[in-house]
């Protein structure tokens, strides 16, 4: 997906955090958990449990405000984001603020991302690369060490493109989504399950995602600039791909033990993550009905 280099891609509340040596060394993932965090991205089966995330660094209030950032100023266009990955997560960010601030009207509030080499702090505690992109609902951030985006290509089996890391920030933006609507409360997110909440969750995010991929290009900047040039089949099929390599049943077969055990899915198969991302592209987000439908029409 191609950022129209006319389009002002200011406005996302994005910064950049260089690594930091006092959190660079904080604790593995694995240990200790918080239960407000979501259910991320690539789920329990990259070898740590992701319903929980570790303490805040020693001396820290897990509030993510300690390691500070530097804003994207020198982002301002389309064409800076169709060459630069920081600038395309700050287009990102733009468009996808413009998309849901249409959708939501006044309902709607800006979430941030951070940026970060190898690890940082958190409201939702300390994190590392390891644990993939996610969203933090007590402090609204969306979370991404772009050096993820060599992972999905080299470690899951994704095809790559601009889409596909795109699809990725917009699945995170879902879960911003079900956070300021209500959606997300009184869920079991520590669940597993073909059919359990966390799997619901993560699939709606993927819906999100792909009715922002088709409303995307109806999104302008102030100036009536379309963010985002039209998809082709082709981009659309990359974001596919990398929604297909973060299914729990790819996951498991090839990362995992190679034995798919459907009681320890978090995140839905390849099938259902695509099904529901196709869903929302082709019917937009009232579409998204994951936690309406039964476990058989899920996918």
């Amino acid at each position: 997906m191609t950022f129209n280099p006319d389009s002002d891609i200011r406005g996302g509340r994005v910064t950049r955090r260089r690594r930091n040596a006092a959190i660079g060394t904080g604790v593995g993932v694995g240990a200790g958990g918080i239960g407000v965090v979501i259910v991320l991205l690539l789920g329990q089966l990259l070898g740590v449990d992701l319903s929980g995330v570790v303490p805040a660094p020693d001396g820290g209030d897990g509030s993510g405000t300690g390691a500070g950032g530097t804003s994207l100023t020198q982002c301002r266009t389309g064409a800076q984001a169709n060459d630069d990955i920081d600038c395309r997560m700050q287009a990102a960010a733009t468009s996808l603020d413009a998309y849901w601030g249409g959708v939501l009207g006044s309902e709607y509030s800006q979430p941030q991302m951070v940026l970060f080499d190898g690890a940082t702090s958190t409201g939702c505690g300390s994190a590392t690369a390891d644990v993939g992109p996610f969203y933090c609902p007590p402090d609204q951030t969306v979370y991404l060490d772009t050096s993820f985006y060599d992972q999905l290509k080299s470690r899951f089996g994704a095809s790559g493109g601009p889409l596909a890391q795109l699809y990725v920030v917009a699945h995170e933006w879902g879960h911003h989504i079900q956070n300021i609507t209500g959606i997300m409360d009184g869920l079991n997110l520590q669940a597993s399950g073909p059919s359990s909440d966390s799997v619901r969750l993560e699939l709606q995010a993927d819906c999100f995602a792909g009715s922002w991929v088709e409303g995307a290009t109806r999104a302008t900047d102030e100036k009536g600039h379309p963010f985002l040039e039209p998809p082709t089949r082709a981009q659309v099929a990359d974001a596919l791909d990398a929604a297909a390599a973060v299914g729990d049943d790819h996951i498991q077969s090839t990362l995992g033990s190679g034995q798919v055990d459907p009681d320890g899915f978090t995140h839905g198969t390849s099938a259902q993550r695509q099904k529901w991302f196709e869903t929302g592209y082709e019917q937009g987000p009232q579409a998204c009905t994951t936690f309406d439908v039964s476990a058989r029409q899920l996918g």
